[in-house]
């Protein structure tokens, strides 16, 4: 059994949209709302440029790190990581998917747009719409979240040493049955793709008596295409000195019949709809596959990138 991990001192807020804990030299607040209402998703739209927005929408939802001695912060907000998603067309790198029914959504989006400019009938009242920008309708995105320059200045993210185990994420310290101390699930967006799968990311933080861990996920599944998944993790020791961040980005992707030839049972395919499981998939696969060869979409994501801060 592992020795007991004392609690340090700490003070917790909570009003009915956020929730903060202050430990040590931080301040840590995960604010949690409802989908975003008609004029804020206006307003989101015209900031990410136009894009179509995910069906479910949290403009509101927040987390955010600050080092008070330095200054420095980190977020991870919906505004920016759809600001990560590729506005207009998909280049060598992106990792675009085509279904046969997104080519046939697009036509019918087409047709609308005659229809209402010609003034033609129809037996069944047309909308009127507005032609369809390129953008990538996976909503797929790499975003890692985002620093903000401390009192004396940027804060610089190098390549870790993996020699150095300080430099790395201590998987035995994140599985101890240490007391959680606070904990919050801050979902930015989420879209069925018309029907075609789901697309969406969330982001998880834990601190314990001993670290801060993060997990921001973002999960894709085209249904019969293929599965993808995109996972920032950001871990930090209260015992570094000097303070020490460690960020790692990964992706995997793979076709979707390999995940499906997984199943637990063949015909049962709700695990198919879990992150986790999906994940847990992907990452066991040999690299080669699912972080080289992927599903054959070229994406730029794929792979992993280990990354330190120090702060002063």
């Amino acid at each position: 059994m592992s020795a007991a991990v004392s609690v340090p001192h700490h003070t917790l807020k909570e009003s009915p949209s956020s929730r903060t804990i202050e430990i040590y030299d931080w301040e840590i607040t995960a604010r949690t709302n409802p989908i975003s209402n008609a004029n804020e998703l206006d307003a989101l739209q015209s900031a990410v440029g136009g894009m179509p927005l995910p069906e479910m929408t949290f403009g509101n939802n927040s987390l955010e790190l600050h080092h008070k001695p330095s200054g420095w912060k980190y977020s991870f907000n919906t505004e920016d990581a759809l600001k990560g998603v590729k506005n207009g067309e998909l280049e060598e790198g992106d990792g675009g998917v085509r279904v046969g029914y997104a080519d046939a959504w697009l036509k019918s989006r087409n047709v609308l747009e005659v229809r209402a400019s010609t003034g033609q009938s129809s037996q069944l009242p047309m909308p009127k719409t507005v032609p369809t920008k390129p953008y990538d309708w996976t909503y797929t995105t790499t975003y890692p979240g985002r620093d903000s320059p401390t009192s004396s200045g940027p804060v610089y993210w190098r390549p870790a040493d993996t020699s150095k185990p300080e430099e790395g994420i201590p998987l035995a310290e994140l599985t101890r049955q240490d007391p959680i101390l606070f904990y919050a699930e801050i979902p930015l967006y989420e879209d069925e793709l018309h029907d075609n799968g789901s697309s969406h990311l969330l982001v998880r933080i834990r601190v314990m008596p001993t670290c801060i861990f993060i997990l921001s996920r973002f999960t894709l599944r085209v249904d019969n295409v293929l599965f993808r998944t995109y996972d920032t993790r950001i871990y930090h020791s209260f015992s570094s000195s000097p303070p020490l961040v460690v960020r790692e980005r990964s992706g995997w992707e793979a076709p979707y019949d390999w995940v499906k030839r997984r199943l637990p049972k063949r015909d049962d395919l709700t695990p198919l709809t879990d992150p986790t499981y999906i994940a847990k998939v992907l990452t066991d696969m040999p690299t080669e596959v699912t972080q080289q060869a992927g599903a054959g979409t070229k994406w730029r994501g794929l792979g992993i990138q280990t990354d330190i801060a120090i702060l002063q």
